[in-house]
Formats: structure tokens, C-alpha cells, sequence
């Protein structure tokens, strides 16, 4: 959540950046006033409690004379009290829903607009140029049952459209790049973590996710619990209710986890392969920073994003995504898109985000300074690796005249030194 009191101080950035998202900015009013009810129903609730325990007072004071009106007063100023107890609780109630609703501030150099008015910041790598090879383009989903690494027939069958198995080269191809990922970020001072893929509502909740993106998330009813859609989720709540000593910060941890998306919303889109499906696995990076050395670990998190893409020998671009297609947690988000000679396009592969403090406000993990000052933490978040799409741009952009992969040099000693990955005979 943001900070109200800013809020309070100054609403106009807030009431700028709902729309810079594309979202109203009446709420920033709505909040203004809930919060001043709030506010005048607390008063009015502790000034008539106060008026009761005076009375009280009184009262085992009196004398006998003078005790029937008392409690006659004391009986209607219980009425009153258990009247303005319920309002207060009302009013906190109403703003505390649009405190929540209330997206993040964005940062000042997010490019404004929505999808399309993302920046590029930078170009990696060299796009093959195939036709001059002489090589016909293969997407990933042909390439991939040639080299009996991937079946989606199979896949939905089993669980239905969207889901997949990875068989032989390419089941030992996603170890191959969670292995890789993992051993970088820890070399990078990362704190290697598994954690769980079901969570409580709060840790979704507190994450940002029960909002906007509540339709992609999978709910168990029965227990009540969530199913993660990156390891962002537990990662952040880890140290919800703490208070963290300021000289142990950055704390920063990579963890490894399945991912379930309902991906309501994208009927159509991308049905073909492993590009966008229902469930995957991916190496999340997650640091607790003080909020002053937020945007230097936003731009070190991307810096090992590229290092682990660089090291795959890929050709991407790094873009700073626009404010209209940021999540609600999100102050500014970075991407890295590999290109994808299938489709003659550059897709998303990682995202870096800084969420300033919004997410720790709503698990309340705070730090203490040495002063003995105690506030929120920033917290940010960035993918090494999403593995399914990582398969197919390593797929079609090592694809070979003769229906083999080149395999990164980098992959190879997870792969039992293996340079190419071949077709089944």
C-alpha cells in the first residue's frame, strides 16, 4: 500500500500516476475522504469513551441521590458509545478497502502510455539472419518434437489446453537452466531458496495480487490457500511482521518454484507450443533493500538478468515498460525480450520490478536503523529464468541446417558437456 500520510500531503502525484496507469483517479478522493471519516469517527468514538470512564468515576462517587441520573446517563452513553464503535469500525473499514485498492506510485521517468509506449533501453546480440544461411525457420514446437523434448499432445490430454510435458533432452535442458540460474545467483550473493508454492491469502494479498490480477490466480476453496504465480509471492512474505536490523539489508534470495497462471483474458493468443501456459518453473530473485538503495538494486537486478541471457548467447532487448502496463505493486518494471525468429518479434522473457515500499507496508516487514528509527523496507523482484520460454528462444535461435541445437557453452557442463542437442532418430 502507499503511504497515506504522503497522500494526505500531497495527493496530486497520486491522482497522476492512477492515470498514467489508466486507472481512475477519483480514488485518490474517495480514499482523501474515508480517511477524514475515519478519522473524525475515532475521535468522536474516543471522546465519548472518555466521557464514559469519567462518568464511571462519578458514578462509585455519587451519592444516592445522585446515582439514578448518572445511570440513566451512563446506560444512554453506552448506547452512544456502542453506536459510534460500529461506525468507526465502518469507516476504517471503507478506507482500508481503497487504501488497498489504490495502485502504487509510479516512477517519474516511466515512460507514460499503455503496452506499445514501452522505452528501449538497450539491444543484445546479433539476430541470425536466416534466410542468408540458408536455413528454413523452425518454430520451437517443431524443433522441440524432433528433438522428442517437449509434448503437448500428451500434455493436454492430461490436464488440458496449455500444459505440456518436457520429455528426454528437454526435461535435462530445464535442469540444465535452473542449475545455471541458481549457481549464478548465488556466485552474485544471492541466498538460494525453495519455497513453497501454496501460500495463505495474506501473502497474496500483501504481494499486490488479490487486486488487478486476481483473475489469474488459482484458489483452493477448500483450504483456502493460493497457488503461486512466481516465487515473488513467498519470497516476499518470508519476513512479514519483522523488523529486520538495518545493517543486515539488502537481504537477497533466489528462489526456485512452480508458477500457476490462470492466464484468463488471453484466449487465443499464443495457443500454439510452450510460449504461454497454465503452469512453469523459474528461478525468482527477490531483495529486501532500505528504500534509499532501491533503485541501485533495481538496476544490479537487471544487470544479472542480462549476464544470465548474455550467457546464453542471445539476441534480446532491454525496454522500460510503460506506466499502463504496470502491475499494481510495480513503481517501474523493467523487461528483457529475446527475439523470437518464429514470429519475427522480440517476447518477454524477464521482468525486473521495484515495488518501493508497497508490498512491505502490507506485510509489514520493516527495518531499524541505528537511531532506532523503525520503517518500511523497499522491496523488488526479478526473474533469472521463466524455463519454457527460455527453451524456445534457445531452441529456434541455436537451431541448426541439419534439425540439431547448438547448445550454449555455458549450458554444457550440465549437459554432460553435450554441444548439441539432436533429432530422435
Amino acid at each position: 500500500m502507499i503511504d497515506l500520510r504522503q497522500l494526505r500531503d500531497d495527493p496530486a502525484p497520486f491522482r497522476e500516476s492512477q492515470t498514467a496507469r489508466g486507472e481512475d483517479p477519483a480514488v485518490v478522493d474517495e480514499l482523501l475522504a474515508a480517511d477524514e471519516e475515519r478519522r473524525a469517527a475515532g475521535t468522536r468514538f474516543d471522546a465519548l469513551r472518555n466521557e464514559q470512564k469519567q462518568l464511571g468515576k462519578q458514578v462509585a462517587k455519587a451519592a444516592p441521590d445522585e446515582k439514578p441520573a448518572l445511570l440513566a446517563r451512563a446506560k444512554g452513553l453506552a448506547d452512544e458509545v456502542k453506536a459510534a464503535d460500529a461506525a468507526r469500525a465502518a469507516a476504517d473499514a471503507r478506507a482500508e478497502a481503497l487504501l488497498m485498492a489504490l495502485s502504487n506510485l509510479v516512477h517519474a521517468d516511466s515512460p507514460r502510455g499503455g503496452e506499445d509506449d514501452f522505452a528501449v533501453l538497450e539491444e543484445r546480440g546479433t539476430i541470425r539472419d536466416f534466410a542468408a544461411e540458408g536455413i528454413p525457420v523452425r518454430d520451437h514446437l517443431e524443433i522441440g518434437e524432433a528433438l522428442g523434448a517437449i509434448d503437448v499432445e500428451r500434455g493436454a490430454k492430461v490436464s488440458g489446453s496449455r500444459f505440456y510435458y518436457l520429455t528426454g533432452v528437454g526435461a535435462l535442458l530445464e535442469m540444465a537452466l535452473i542449475n545455471h540460474a541458481m549457481a549464478m545467483a548465488s556466485a552474485n550473493g544471492f541466498i538460494p531458496m525453495i519455497p513453497p508454492a501454496l501460500v495463505k491469502p495474506a501473502a497474496m494479498e500483501g504481494t499486490g495480487f488479490l487486486g488487478q490480477a486476481a483473475e489469474n490466480v488459482y484458489r483452493l476453496e477448500a483450504d483456502d490457500m493460493y497457488l503461486v504465480g512466481t516465487a515473488e509471492v513467498p519470497l516476499a512474505a518470508y519476513h512479514s511482521d519483522e523488523i529486520l536490523p538495518a545493517d543486515r539489508l539488502p537481504l537477497r534470495y533466489a528462489g526456485y518454484s512452480p508458477c500457476y497462471r490462470r492466464e484468463a483474458g488471453t484466449y487465443g493468443k499464443d495457443t500454439r507450443g510452450i510460449f504461454r501456459v497454465h503452469w512453469f518453473d523459474k528461478v525468482e530473485m527477490f531483495i529486501f533493500a532500505a528504500p534509499e538503495d532501491a533503485e541501485a538494486e533495481h538496476a544490479r537486478l537487471v544487470e544479472h538478468e542480462k549476464q544470465y541471457l548474455d550467457s546464453l548467447e542471445l539476441p534480446y532487448r532491454v525496454i522500460d515498460v510503460a506506466t499502463g502496463d504496470l502491475g499494481a505493486s510495480a513503481a517501474r518494471k523493467f523487461d528483457c525480450e529475446a527475439w523470437i525468429p518464429s514470429q519475427g518479434r522480440f517476447r518477454e522473457l524477464t521482468s525486473t520490478s521495484n515495488c518501493t515500499t508497497f508490498q512491505s507496508r502490507r506485510l509489514r516487514v520493516r527495518q531499524r536503523d541505528g537511531d532506532g528509527t523503525v520503517r518500511p523496507v523497499a522491496t523488488l523482484n526479478g526473474t533469472l529464468v521463466a524455463v519454457p520460454r527460455t527453451i524456445i528462444a534457445i531452441l529456434e535461435n541455436h537451431q541448426q541446417a541439419d534439425g540439431s541445437v547448438r547448445v550454449p557453452t555455458a549450458l554444457r557442463p550440465y549437459l554432460g558437456g553435450r554441444t548439441t542437442l539432436d533429432p530422435l532418430g
